[in-house]
């Protein structure tokens, strides 16, 4: 395939360096970059979620970064939505749309398609995790399998939740859940995916996760959870998932110290590279990997494919 034509997907553990690789192969590849991690679309945390500077914002197009408030959910499908119309809108321009991020999630809702079932009743959906906690999970599931025998092939009896909204689909629709997933098909021609996961070293991440985690204090990101808790929003949203609000909140109530702080996000990030890392295995078993100590012959490669 040419790839110039081509749709870049590109990515790999937090603290790997796919944000500098990304403005790399734009400057190859004639393409404009697009975000595919789902803390970096929040306006007011820029340090806790690495956003690339403004000095790489002006090296290259940058889209989808810092353009939700924190106040408010972002969902999926609201980012498969636009994340749909800018590649289309990229490709126009004849330019190469190169998505990065960490989010496997956005990944796989954009190289398979999102499930699209009509929206529950918030009533309905009550009454089921009612049901399940009232019966237990064991006769919940033998209730679904009656419900819905062909779920016996796809979901597993101690999968409480996956249980739970398969019962509620099939009330509501009078459809399977697994009729709702066959249906589903992705947006975009897959056959123009060019897809690379960055898979460095444990030392090599290791030294990365420590050093980010001490440029992030000296960046700011104590004024940052100041501002952040300001906000007053609500515990539920999904921007107080982001590594550090909780570890440094701790610090600016005077339970825990700097350093331990420092250790807790380190730590906690490297657990989060570890799920990374295992949904890539399940998930991106046929991605080609990319050793950080070969980007410069990868870089090559594209060199010359692109000649």
């Amino acid at each position: 395939m040419d790839l110039k034509s081509a749709i870049i997907l590109l990515a790999g553990p937090t603290a790997s360096g796919k944000s500098k690789l990304a403005i790399k192969l734009s400057k190859v590849l004639n393409g404009e970059i697009i975000n595919a991690d789902s803390m970096q679309v929040y306006k007011e945390l820029k340090i806790l979620t690495s956003r690339p500077s403004l000095a790489d914002e002006k090296k290259i197009k940058h889209h989808l970064y810092g353009f939700i408030s924190v106040k408010k959910n972002f969902s999926t499908g609201a980012w498969l939505n636009i994340v749909t119309k800018k590649i289309k809108s990229i490709l126009k321009k004849r330019k190469v749309p190169i998505l990065v991020g960490g989010t496997g999630l956005y990944f796989k809702a954009l190289v398979d398609g999102l499930v699209q079932i009509p929206d529950i009743p918030i009533l309905l959906r009550k009454e089921t995790r009612k049901y399940n906690k009232k019966i237990g999970q064991k006769k919940f599931y033998e209730e679904l399998l009656k419900l819905d025998p062909k779920v016996k092939n796809f979901i597993l009896e101690t999968d409480t939740q996956r249980s739970i909204r398969a019962y509620e689909v099939k009330k509501f629709t009078k459809k399977s859940l697994y009729y709702w997933v066959k249906k589903t098909k992705p947006a975009l021609d897959t056959r123009f995916f060019k897809k690379f996961f960055i898979h460095p070293s444990r030392e090599f991440l290791i030294k990365k996760i420590n050093l980010r985690a001490n440029a992030m204090f000296k960046q700011g990101a104590t004024k940052e959870v100041q501002k952040f808790f300001k906000l007053n929003i609500h515990p539920d949203l999904s921007a107080n998932k982001v590594i550090g609000i909780r570890e440094i909140k701790g610090y600016l109530d005077k339970k825990l110290t700097l350093k331990e702080v420092k250790n807790l996000i380190q730590i906690r990030t490297r657990q989060y590279a570890k799920r990374q890392f295992t949904w890539a295995r399940g998930k991106m078993s046929s991605w080609k990997i990319i050793n950080p100590k070969n980007y410069r012959d990868f870089l090559d490669n594209l060199s010359i494919n692109c000649s």
